[in-house]
């Protein structure tokens, strides 16, 4: 029989996720625990299947006990169930380990469809910590192309005609800047890129696909 755990202190959350679960997972036997006292109680005497956990308990924070479970029970699904969808709450709650963010002012029909997911590999998440997740990454995603990428458009320019052997004149009137300003951009470049020659310089724009080493 799956077994499943909800930690929640208000009485009446902790009875409708009760009743999530059980219209999730026909046959679920749930305990119920109002603190973390109570269910690390429980979790001496059984192991559930999964554990829908709220954050703000009576003696200390959700996130404490996902990261007990998801270290001495693994296999146990921990999902956050709380009204809370900021980032002060969300990351640290997934990086203790949870599986799952779910927001408690949805239909009762969101949630339920939500953890069936888990039987499909789908983390259970909340849209709108979806939407927040899919942003923050993209975010990352663009620094790392510009930490991997440091220069601006016009050093990038600047690159491209030194790797194809322009000297400091014709990069500068190609770019239609004077010379003082060509060569304010190539110390630049060779500044952020870590570089002392013409032959790094090539093999920095080849690596960044700024151009081919067949020219």
């Amino acid at each position: 029989m799956k077994t499943g755990l909800v930690v929640e202190d208000l009485p009446a959350p902790a009875q409708w996720l009760a009743a999530v679960l059980e219209e999730s997972f026909p046959g679920i036997r749930v305990d119920i625990a109002s603190s973390l006292a109570e269910a690390r109680a429980i979790l001496e005497k059984r192991t559930p299947d999964i554990a829908l956990i709220d954050l703000g308990l009576p003696d200390g924070s959700g996130v404490d006990l996902i990261r007990d479970i998801s270290q001495s029970q693994p296999h146990c699904q921990c999902v956050v169930t709380t009204i809370y969808a900021d980032d002060r709450h969300l990351f640290p709650a997934l990086r203790s380990g949870a599986s799952g963010y779910l927001l408690k002012d949805q239909p009762k029909e969101r949630v339920v469809s939500a953890l069936r997911g888990i039987a499909s590999g789908e983390p259970p998440l909340s849209p709108v910590i979806a939407q927040r997740l899919l942003r923050v990454f993209g975010q990352d995603q663009a620094e790392t192309a510009s930490q991997d990428n440091p220069l601006s458009s016009r050093e990038r320019e600047a690159l491209v005609l030194i790797a194809k052997g322009y000297k400091l004149p014709e990069v500068a009137e190609q770019l239609g800047v004077t010379r003082n300003t060509a060569a304010g951009f190539i110390k630049s470049i060779y500044r952020k890129l870590n570089i002392s020659s013409r032959a790094e310089a090539t093999l920095e724009a080849a690596r960044m696909g700024l151009v081919s080493t067949r020219f």
